[in-house]
């Protein structure tokens, strides 16, 4: 370690070591490090429970007694030490259970203390098979239990079960040890300390308030932590055993953090699903939705077989070359007609993404190719490509662990409880050790900012790049701004968000909503961009391309956008579209969006279940969901995060496979290339083949604009000042209406109410119920007071009332009206 010697400027090399002996074994470890990890550091493993390297010591359980006895310098003491609280000393003498008999006979007693009333119901219970107290006690308890049954009849402590402490966490109280794990992630890694110890002594447990459930969008965390059966999942209990299961390693698809989990199968079956330990990234820690909402991929609306529309109009099935070739002719002719559009969503694989890119290049001969299926702009792409495509942690991006050591965090168009959770709680840990502050600019203090303690600069919707620019005298090159996707929306927004970056030294990263988003950008589905960020201009980057797939050419206009795509079908300039995993509602304008889908004259969709625009496709393709399927995963630092398939299903293909398989059709119709690859390997190699991905400054600048300049996707105007008039702020929030979180009750029952949030003058006028009209139509919700919402603006859920915000209201941004339930304006 080097440290400074103060007015000279030089530096000396010093080490806060301390030395210690265990079990006879000398060993080193930095200052106040607790026994029980130095002893981890020799090969010395000593029981615990309540022990937990991310959370704060508690020496609740006392199982991990050790003997300090007195090595004449002071450092012993005369009974057995909690080794899980104890931080070492020089010269100190540690005796574990391996050497001492009285550690051991310490942790013996304590074992049987822990036994007197917990239950062996080791058969019947969740933890059977994976419990540290079953472990424990066969290891470093007594052979035979002292439970006199002349003294008390054997009868141990029982109590009414279970305890519902939210809808997807259940407490057997009778099998908790109190160790306290549970309390203390919900107080100090979450935020939510809605369970707390009640009452005492003997009678101590963990319960709840009658009117405050363990609503938590973490809760599910305390279910993997409990060292016995005590917290259990409504959705898994009674399910199966653990050693009936196959684990299988995987990556989170529900946002773009890259969140690390474990999936237990069984007989082909999904049965739960874990957090993975990933240090770098999640560290042990998932959000609810990463947990619980896997059941989508069973739904029994699953798409299992291809369907084309036959002649009389209707969806029926057929084989997989049948589908493959009766696509390839619809998709002759409407390019011959006019040409296709794709639009793939943000959900897929970076080699799915790959697949999509080369397909809409070598076998449709077109640049029309989008990945955001959402509101955007045109000043959008720009910003990707000159501020967010190639970075990575290798290149010196944003990190995870960056974010623990940033003096400020700014927050521009992101709620990360809501839309990315792992970061959430990496700010949470950092503020908590007093390293960071963090900055919201945002319209009212949300929930997940008050737990992060952070500030908020007041900002209307439209106004971030105002705000931006006032705040850049305070940042430096210990600060980071995190910019959320919503940003897209907002004119000259990502300009600013570049510009004050550049400027103050800043550093700066893009956090997308979907998992698949960042790989997208990566293999070039942007109408500007070809794989690896090269640009669609750059004669250059075309002919490289273009000799690394064998292929004459590539075409060299830059295609339309997603929105221009939607137009141009509308309009009849384009003739086919291939959509892959969209759902209209997400969309600029959902309106638009399915009238585009009725006007084309051929569609083919790519989706995992039957949804609206399968309903009106002419060949629908199932897909593989993630446990089906090999993939990768950038998430929004650029990690790589790659995953291997869990099931083996031959209902359903990556999505690369079928194209694949239409683009051979193609090429035999004398249309195109074959993409010259069917399996993800195959996909990986190629795409490890055309790097290194790499760009020039110049080539950057001639990607697209990143100022200020660049076409909305939604006008705005500052109404604030009519009667009845107010800026719409919305954004999603973790759990809603989305189908990837079809099929769990008990998850669904945790979300949030919606709720419209209005300021207090707006409340006593137009509570407690309001509706708001907007250009799309009106929806009605219970009003809630945000104490400190900028005057002029009303917030609601994007996706957790009827259709949606997009579909039902109007676009973020605008202006809607406010009005109460009966009608009541101002």
């Amino acid at each position: 370690m080097t440290a400074s010697t103060g007015s000279t400027g030089t530096s000396v090399e010093r080490t806060d070591l301390v030395t210690v002996t265990i079990d006879g074994v000398q060993v080193s470890v930095p200052k106040d490090t607790l026994v029980i990890r130095a002893a981890e550091q020799i090969g010395v493993q000593i029981p615990r429970f309540c022990d937990h390297p991310l959370l704060a010591p508690a020496g609740a359980c006392r199982q991990c007694l050790v003997d300090v006895p007195d090595a004449g310098n002071g450092r012993g003491f005369p009974k057995p030490q909690a080794s899980c609280t104890l931080p070492v000393a020089e010269g100190m003498v540690v005796e574990t259970q391996v050497t001492s008999p009285v550690a051991d006979k310490a942790q013996q007693g304590v074992m049987e203390l822990l036994l007197i009333n917990h239950p062996l119901d080791c058969p019947v219970c969740d933890k059977g098979g994976e419990c540290p107290l079953q472990n424990q006690a066969m290891s470093n308890g007594r052979g035979e239990s002292r439970f006199s049954d002349e003294r008390n009849r054997g009868v141990k402590r029982t109590f009414p079960k279970p305890i519902n402490l939210s809808p997807t966490v259940l407490l057997d109280r009778e099998r908790c040890i109190v160790c306290q794990r549970c309390t203390r992630f919900a107080d100090e890694i979450a935020g939510d300390p809605f369970i707390a110890l009640v009452e005492r002594g003997a009678q101590q447990q963990i319960g709840i308030a009658e009117d405050a459930p363990f609503l938590s969008y973490f809760s599910g965390n305390v279910i993997q932590i409990c060292p016995v059966g005590a917290l259990t999942s409504e959705q898994y209990r009674f399910r199966s055993r653990p050693f009936d299961l196959v684990s299988t390693p995987g990556v989170a698809e529900h946002d773009a953090c890259g969140a690390a989990i474990r999936i237990d199968h069984r007989r082909g079956t999904v049965l739960r699903r874990q957090s993975g330990d990933d240090p770098a990234v999640n560290e042990e820690w998932i959000s609810d939705k990463d947990r619980f909402a896997f059941a989508y991929a069973q739904a029994d609306d699953r798409l299992t077989y291809p369907q084309v529309r036959d002649t009389d109009g209707a969806l029926r099935p057929a084989s997989w070359p049948e589908a493959f070739a009766v696509a390839a002719r619809g998709l002759a002719a409407a390019t011959q007609a006019g040409g296709v559009g794709v639009l793939t969503g943000g959900r897929i694989s970076a080699e799915d993404a790959y697949a999509y890119s080369k397909f809409a290049r070598v076998a449709l001969g077109t640049n029309d190719i989008d990945f955001r299926a959402r509101p955007l702009s045109s000043e959008e792409t720009g910003f990707l490509a000159g501020s967010v495509v190639l970075t990575g942690p290798e290149a010196g991006a944003v990190t995870y662990d960056d974010l623990e050591s940033a003096a400020k965090v700014v927050l521009v168009g992101l709620e990360p409880e809501d839309e990315a959770g792992t970061i959430f709680l990496r700010l949470r840990k950092s503020v908590r050790a007093g390293g960071t502050e963090v900055v919201a600019l945002a319209p009212f203090t949300t929930r997940g900012l008050g737990k992060l303690a952070g500030r908020l600069i007041p900002t209307a919707p439209g106004d971030e790049p105002a705000a931006l620019r006032a705040l850049a005298g305070e940042l430096d090159a210990t600060a980071v701004l995190l910019v959320g996707e919503r940003m897209a929306t907002v004119p000259g927004a990502l300009g600013a968000a570049a510009e004050v970056a550049a400027t103050s030294g800043a550093r700066l990263a893009w956090v997308p909503r979907r998992a698949g988003d960042r790989g997208a950008l990566e293999a070039g589905c942007l109408p500007t961009l070809l794989p690896g960020g090269r640009p669609v201009a750059d004669a250059g980057a075309r002919v490289d391309i273009a000799t690394a797939w064998g292929v004459p050419g590539l075409p060299e206009t830059p295609g339309r956008d997603a929105d221009a795509i939607v137009a141009a079908l509308g309009a009849g300039e384009l003739a086919g579209l291939v959509i892959g995993g969209v759902d209209p509602d997400d969309t600029a304008d959902p309106a638009a969006t399915r009238a585009a889908i009725d006007a084309a004259g051929f569609v083919v969709a790519f989706d995992l279940r039957r949804t609206e625009v399968t309903d009106r496709a002419d060949v629908v393709f199932p897909v593989a969901p993630t446990t089906d399927k090999s993939g990768t995963f950038v998430n929004w630092e650029g990690r790589v995060r790659t995953w291997e398939a869990a099931l083996h299903n031959p209902a359903s293909l990556p999505e690369l496979r079928a194209l694949a398989g239409v683009a051979d059709e193609l090429a035999r119709l004398g249309q195109g290339s074959p993409l010259g690859f069917r399996t993800v390997d195959e996909v990986r190699a190629e795409m490890v083949q055309l790097g290194p991905w790499d760009r020039t400054d110049r080539e950057r600048s001639e990607a697209g604009p990143s100022g200020a300049e660049g076409r909305p996707s939604a006008a705005r105007d500052d109404a604030r000042g009519a009667e009845g008039a107010r800026r719409l702020a919305t954004w999603k929030q973790l759990l809603d209406n989305g189908s990837m979180q079809d099929g769990d009750k008990y998850l669904k029952a945790t979300a949030r109410t919606p709720v419209a949030l209005v300021t207090a003058a707006d409340y006593d006028r137009y509570g407690p119920t309001v509706t708001l009209t907007g250009d799309r139509g009106s929806m009605t919700l219970p009003a809630e007071i945000g104490d400190d919402l900028v005057a002029g603006v009303v917030w609601v859920p994007a996706n957790s009332v009827g259709n949606g915000v997009l579909a039902d209201l109007a676009s973020p941004g605008t202006t809607v009206t406010i009005a109460g339930a009966e009608g009541v304006h101002g």
